[in-house]
């Protein structure tokens, strides 16, 4: 009898798509997720410092509001200025750099005596958080399967309250020192170190290299990263138009046709999302104590409390979001957070229990839209602009939360209570009816088939 060796099976072929969920780009995740964590605890603990810092400097509501929406001005300009550099230079390297300018500004803070510094060194910071949106989030979506794409993009903006609710925890913590204000502002600099020396092992992305010519770069890190197997198929095919891409023609791209709608509709829900959340973040404590919340230990530890909701809604919408699709979880998200804002507005003296679960219900239902925030922008477009169109969007958005956070202290004092209310509750409504007419579905669709016009 003859004997017959075993035919080898076919060796299976991975590409990013296909891939199984493996511990690197866990790794990759929540490295990413540092920049988003730092965004909430700069955000959140300047809340909290403004409660000693008001009083030590005598300032006025305008200092207020100016320290409160510094950040986002920066945010503005370093998502819409470092978004398109990334494209050009790599993901990779504007990785660490903004992490080294949050370390820096972050300890300088420590030694400001005046508001204008104090603003300043804020505005700084916020420009190197503006910077790190389009990269972490580029990287995560041009690494990760398709198949959990969604949920770790969604989760890295879940890490932003994260950062939010350590920041408000810190900061109560630090409330009891007499210049416990300093130590709060110099804190953030802490996790920023260990966020930098964490990135040092990421590589650049095989999308970005494979766009630039650099296919054989691109092919070595996929086989590290997700195996030996790996191959570039899935990866839009080198344009030799790439790499000429000027600062000019990337916009030029992304503000003309199709990609000008999308820009739209992420800026508008974007900003609807953020606006009243950031000026809850800014003004927390201020606000609670309007909410018969006595200023102090009550008023902080319910801040706190309200961003372990925001919390918890972020970690229910990642769960359905490939479930019920994007544009419900998007559309409903809005109408839901909107009913506990329009419940602050129609009753801001009511019993304290219900004021409590009124902030619930709308931090919880703001969960929807605001895990799309990083998901809808990182899927709409293509991988030779992406980080340009997201970095448009991060920094457009910030206008109008920059606008609203300057402008919460003067609307408290000139609108009272009830009707700053109900102008959150209506931009709420407007998030809903942008959301509904604009909104497209990318559940399923690989990274370049959700970026297509002709999908």
């Amino acid at each position: 009898m003859l004997s017959h060796a075993p035919v080898p099976a076919p060796t299976s072929q991975l590409t990013i798509d296909s891939a199984p969920l493996n511990s690197f780009h866990k790794r990759l995740t929540l490295f990413s997720s540092g920049g988003p964590f730092l965004d909430g605890y700069i955000l959140a603990i300047i809340g909290i410092a403004l409660v000693q810092i008001i009083p030590q400097w005598q300032m006025n509501e305008w200092w207020n509001g100016l320290i409160g929406a510094s950040a986002l001005v920066g945010v503005f300009i370093g998502g819409l200025v470092f978004g398109n550099i990334t494209d050009k230079i790599g993901r990779k390297l504007m990785y660490t750099i903004d992490l080294v300018a949050i370390i820096v500004f972050s300890i300088a803070q420590f030694w400001a005596n005046e508001p204008w510094q104090l603003f300043t060194l804020r505005l700084l910071i916020g420009i190197a958080v503006g910077a790190d949106y389009p990269i972490a989030t580029a990287l995560v979506a041009e690494f990760v399967p398709s198949n959990w794409r969604a949920r770790l993009l969604g989760g890295l903006n879940a890490m932003w309250f994260v950062g939010a609710t350590v920041a408000a925890f810190v900061g109560y913590w630090l409330l009891s020192l007499d210049d416990g204000w300093r130590w709060m502002l110099l804190s953030s600099a802490v996790p920023a170190v260990l966020i930098l020396i964490a990135r040092a092992t990421i590589p650049e992305s095989p999308h970005w290299l494979v766009g630039k010519g650099r296919h054989d770069e691109a092919l070595v890190i996929l086989k590290k990263t997700i195996g030996e197997e790996a191959t570039l198929d899935g990866i839009t095919a080198h344009d030799p138009n790439a790499v000429k891409l000027s600062t000019g023609k990337a916009f030029k791209m992304v503000l003309t046709g199709g990609y000008l709608n999308r820009v739209i509709f992420i800026s508008i829900f974007w900003t609807c999302t953020i606006v009243t959340l950031f000026s809850i973040y800014a003004f927390g404590p201020q606000i609670l104590a309007l909410f018969h919340l006595e200023s102090g230990d009550a008023a902080n530890i319910g801040y706190g409390l309200i961003n372990l909701f925001f919390l918890v809604g972020n970690i229910v919408a990642l769960l359905v979001v490939d479930k019920l699709g994007r544009r419900p979880v998007l559309i409903w998200g809005f109408i839901l957070s909107g009913v506990g804002l329009l419940f602050l507005a129609l009753f801001p003296t009511a019993p304290l229990g219900l004021i409590a679960l009124a902030f619930a219900f709308y931090a919880i239902f703001n969960g929807g839209p605001s895990i799309l925030e990083w998901i809808y922008p990182n899927e709409l477009f293509p991988t030779k602009v992406r980080a340009t169109a997201v970095g448009l969007c991060t920094g457009t958005s910030r206008i109008g939360a920059a606008i609203g956070t300057f402008a919460t202290p003067l609307a408290l004092t000139h609108l009272g209570l009830s009707g700053t209310m109900w102008i959150a509750a209506g931009i709420a409504l407007v998030g809903a009816g942008a959301s509904y007419f604009m909104a497209p579905e990318t559940k399923g669709k690989n990274l370049e088939d959700a970026a297509s016009l002709h999908a």
